[in-house]
């Protein structure tokens, strides 16, 4: 049997249910992998080994009793630190958050795992309230890649990419603004999901909005179809989460792709200038959808970069998430965040309803795009992982993390349900992430193609240096 921290969420419930191995069994081995690479990757703010065992402990007892509280009774998994966990801080990579308090309340989606006896291992690291596409802050530092230690893991929810990548528990809830579960997962070789809007709760709600949402990072489609089954269920404290969904997303694995109508986007119709390791990775994966039976067509959707709206609108966000902050308390923030958040105080609010009226439109060509294509294929991103520790690759000539992701943020401004579905590795042996889109409340059908890939050998890479030692 291969090591523990290998085996997916799917498969350890399995082993649970059979007796093959148990949760305090797979749990001591997450531990002592996280323990591993922290000082190397730091993927980590917070691990509490002793409440992660006594979790384990208990959900070890109700499968011996063959009365498993859930889907992923025992499964090790790791929560992002922008997301409320009862019992630990969520400082959001700020110093100007303060660890004391009682921090008693869960997030919705914390509360759901919670619920069916999940195993936090602990808190993952991110960028200063999660504002940019790579994750370090004054807070906690640099998180790198692990397939490579002088670069990126991405962001914000590089943290949890790194520890899913490197074996430190299966499972990660991450959030995404601007492609914040897309951007790591493509860098870091995991599955990562932005869910439609509204199909998994958030609160305290995003200083960024209706941007903003909670995403499963795993090892696989089949684990995140899992993760989403759990997390997905509605929450009162958010006005604006969807009602249940309508069945089971794990039971929709099966579907395949046969049949399928796939719009593939190589370069958003000339826009986007795509490295040529990524660009061959993601046609290779395009290629097998056709030879799985999916209709393939080069088409593009109808829509110019909207990157001024989605500033205006992220750097209204980050005005906010800092307007309580006084000017001395503002000096200890990121430099970039600083400089964001001051455009942001000076939109007006007709800016901000331009901002809107663009979005509305996109999402308008968007809605009439999927008539005619069930899916939209594109790169997750146009580069594979750069250096670590800058907000954009040096010599890129970009000004912002916005410059070097085109394809993700414009899908969170439509609320579309995305995923990066990891399709191999560049010449240099970094992941490449292929980027599946589908219509607004169509997770099924992302989740449908990303399990396609996993089940005809195309999606997955190699383990990083079998999770142990990143390459220096």
């Amino acid at each position: 049997m291969p090591e523990l921290t290998e085996l997916s969420a799917v498969r350890l419930v399995e082993g649970f249910r059979k007796g093959e191995f148990s949760p305090v069994e797979v749990t001591r081995a997450a531990l002592e992998r996280a323990e591993r690479v922290q000082p190397e990757v730091n993927a980590f703010v917070r691990v509490d080994a002793e409440a992660a065992l006594a979790r384990a402990r208990s959900a070890e007892e109700r499968w011996r009793r063959g009365e498993p509280a859930g889907a992923v009774d025992g499964v090790p998994v790791t929560v992002k630190d922008i997301l409320l966990m009862r019992g630990a801080p969520t400082l959001k990579g700020s110093k100007t958050v303060s660890a004391k308090g009682s921090w008693d309340e869960d997030a919705p989606s914390v509360a759901r795992l919670r619920e069916q006896g999940a195993v936090f291992l602990g808190k993952t690291t991110t960028p200063e309230f999660g504002w940019k596409g790579v994750t370090d802050s004054p807070l906690s530092g640099v998180t790198r890649n692990p397939y490579d230690l002088s670069r990126t893991a991405g962001g914000s929810s590089g943290g949890a990419a790194a520890a899913v990548a490197l074996g430190a528990g299966p499972l990660a809830l991450g959030t995404d603004g601007g492609g914040s579960v897309r951007i790591p997962a493509a860098f870091c070789g995991v599955f990562g999901l932005k869910p439609t809007y509204g199909r998994v709760p958030l609160y305290p709600a995003s200083a960024f909005g209706t941007l903003a949402h909670v995403g499963p990072l795993a090892r696989d489609a089949a684990d995140a179809a899992l993760l989403l089954d759990v997390i997905s269920g509605p929450d009162a404290r958010d006005w604006s989460a969807l009602g249940p969904a309508s069945g089971s997303f794990v039971d929709t694995l099966a579907g395949g792709v046969r049949g399928l109508r796939v719009a593939y986007s190589a370069s958003l119709g000339g826009q986007v200038a795509v490295q040529p390791g990524v660009a061959l990775a993601v046609r290779r994966a395009v290629e097998a959808l056709a030879g799985l039976g999916a209709y393939v067509t080069e088409a593009d959707p109808d829509f110019s970069d909207p990157v001024e709206a989605f500033h205006t609108l992220w750097f209204s966000g980050a005005a906010r998430v800092t307007q309580r902050l006084g000017a001395r308390r503002r000096e200890v923030l990121d430099p970039g965040l600083r400089e964001i958040r001051e455009i942001g105080a000076r939109a007006s609010a007709l800016d901000y309803l331009a901002a809107v009226d663009v979005r509305m439109d996109l999402g308008r060509r968007m809605g009439a795009f999927h008539e005619r294509y069930d899916v939209l294929v594109t790169p997750a991103l146009p580069v594979t992982a750069f250096e670590a520790g800058v907000e954009v690759p040096r010599g890129a000539g970009y000004r912002r993390w916005t410059g070097w992701t085109p394809f993700t943020y414009p899908f969170n401004l439509t609320q579309q349900p995305a995923a990066s579905v990891p399709v191999g590795v560049d010449g240099g042996g970094l992941p490449v992430g292929l980027q599946v889109v589908a219509a607004r409340h169509r997770d099924d059908v992302v989740l449908r193609v990303g399990h396609a890939l996993y089940e005809a050998g195309v999606a997955g890479v190699a383990p990083p240096c079998s999770r142990s030692s990143p390459r220096p």
